[in-house]
């Protein structure tokens, strides 16, 4: 300990006329306030999101989704457990709402912490399903759509269950998701291949990407 407080003067050049002052390190401007402290406190850590933040602004994706994905990796939404890391809600009550038992946080929601998922994080799991079907930038681009369309589709499944509606089937959830891509892709004059019904089936070949 002593030796630890010797290495921290080091530094320290002590003048005559200059007098004591405390310094607030987060915020050496405006110094220490309450706010500030709060603020410090109670923010959640800033998650890095490398090269998926590019990936988030799809042109044929709604804006809104876009921004939902925004918000998913930066961790910014109102899952459980940030309801929960506020005070919002008791740690009683932060569990998934499909009844799984664990904790409802950003990851888990998005399958991230499943046994089956290789990637650490969500930018990384983002990155990894983009460049799975192949690395062209038609391939690319499709696989970006179908992520952004599955994590909105298991987003609005979860509040529509939070707030009393039925729970839909997984099946139920996978026709929505083809339904979403496909209007997606229409909505900006996309040439499909084939008709809605061969879209069910086949969705890489309707783009000529089988």
């Amino acid at each position: 300990m002593l030796g630890k407080c010797q290495t921290l003067l080091l530094t320290i050049s002590l003048q005559d006329h200059s007098l004591d002052r405390w310094l607030w390190q987060p915020d050496v401007d405006s110094g220490y306030t309450v706010r500030g402290a709060y603020q410090l406190l109670t923010a959640p850590p800033e998650v890095p999101l490398h090269a998926a933040t590019g990936l988030i602004w799809h042109p044929q994706v709604p804006l809104k989704v876009s921004i939902f994905a925004w918000r998913l990796l930066r961790d910014r939404l109102p899952t459980k457990a940030n309801l929960t890391f506020r005070g919002i809600i008791p740690v009683e009550d932060s569990q998934c709402i499909s009844g799984c038992g664990a904790v409802e946080a950003a990851q888990h929601f998005s399958w991230v912490d499943s046994p089956m998922v290789i990637a650490q994080t969500l930018s990384d799991h983002f990155l990894q399903f983009t460049t799975s079907a192949g690395d062209t930038r038609a391939r690319r681009s499709f696989m970006q759509l179908i992520w952004l369309a599955c994590v909105w589709v298991v987003w609005t499944e979860r509040n529509h269950r939070l707030f009393g509606g039925p729970a839909h089937s997984s099946s139920h959830m996978l026709d929505k998701i083809k339904t979403f891509s496909f209007r997606w892709l229409k909505a900006k004059s996309c040439t499909l291949a084939l008709n809605c019904h061969s879209w069910w089936s086949s969705p890489l070949l309707c783009l000529d990407l089988g």
